[in-house]
């Protein structure tokens, strides 16, 4: 019996070790791969308003802004001013893009509605990069800061430039941002939602598979587990769009999505499902290209999609 014993121990002593290395390895790559996605690298924009100023009167209108979020971080954007009194429009880019991505459908908005319109980036994007990615957690608070700037805005004469009723567009990740602000602001009456991820779980793992293609099944696994530990201060919201989308009554919604991005079409299918009785859904399930990959279409292709979204905005918010 002592010499079973013996090799017991003996046997603790050299696997015990291993295995606590092999778990210091794995939550550390784990750790490191969220670490990674949050820290997104700056981007370039790829026009500017100063460039687009040259082919339309409304482009060379734009200023730059900045504003103060709830924890003392700056959020920065384009602004577009409309009418006095009319509606705003505010529009969320998708993951590694910037706020230049959708500069030209935020003019086109300007111009068809004369809505005022904000492109903001979204935190930890841009071309100088500050913060880090929560991926739809404490981030998209900052939705519900660009609202309250909207709306200290003063026309010359000192009257309210924005009424009280805005629209959000938001693509993927963009998307959590627009739910976010629908749910803290009831001034949100018109959501514009291209492919939708399931979750912030499912954003991570789909930005790590991007991202680290080699063994992505096991890579986006690992990043779920590395949230647990990077977000420790509970920033990470593990609630499914669906579940907030329940909570979003009397709205607006229209809901896009394409063969373009298989994974966020079944996600954003299931969402037509989700939202209250009192909430009028429209779908386009089968578009190609959705926004995620707008930036490669033709030209006869982006007209054709920021048509439709600014009759929605137009016929949402002027209701």
């Amino acid at each position: 019996m002592a010499k079973i014993t013996k090799v017991f121990k003996s046997l603790a002593k050299l696997i015990l070790p291993v295995a606590a290395l092999i778990v210091i390895v794995v939550v550390g790559l784990s750790i490191w791969l969220v670490y990674t996605v949050a820290h997104p690298m700056p981007t370039q924009h790829i026009l500017t308003p100063e460039k687009y100023g040259r082919l339309s009167s409304r482009a060379a209108q734009i200023t730059e802004e900045s504003w103060s979020n709830k924890d003392g971080s700056q959020a920065h954007g384009w602004l577009l001013r409309g009418a006095e009194s009319a509606p705003a429009v505010i529009l969320y880019h998708k993951y590694g893009a910037n706020r230049s991505h959708l500069l030209d459908l935020g003019v086109k908005i300007n111009e068809s509605t004369n809505f005022t319109v904000l492109m903001p980036d979204l935190r930890s994007h841009g071309t100088t990069v500050e913060g880090y990615c929560t991926f739809g957690g404490c981030d998209a608070k900052d939705a519900a800061n660009a609202i309250d700037f909207l709306f200290s805005l003063r026309t010359p004469t000192g009257i309210a430039l924005i009424q009280k009723k805005v629209g959000v567009y938001g693509i993927e990740l963009g998307s959590l941002y627009a739910l976010s602000a629908a749910a803290d602001k009831p001034e949100v009456t018109a959501l514009a939602l291209d492919s939708v991820p399931d979750s912030s779980e499912e954003l991570v793992e789909q930005v790590v598979d991007q991202r680290f293609p080699f063994m992505s099944s096991v890579t986006g696994k690992l990043a779920l587990l590395g949230t647990r530990f990077y977000y420790y201060k509970g920033c990470f919201d593990r609630e499914t769009t669906c579940s907030a989308a329940k909570k979003l009554a009397d709205r607006r919604v229209m809901l896009l999505a394409g063969l373009d991005a298989p994974v966020y079409a079944e996600s954003t299918s299931r969402l037509t499902k989700c939202f209250p009785s009192s909430t009028r859904v429209e779908a386009k399930l089968d578009l190609s290209p959705t926004g995620m990959t707008m930036i490669n279409a033709s030209v006869e292709q982006s007209e054709a999609y920021d048509q439709r979204l600014i009759e929605f905005f137009r016929s949402s918010l002027s209701e």
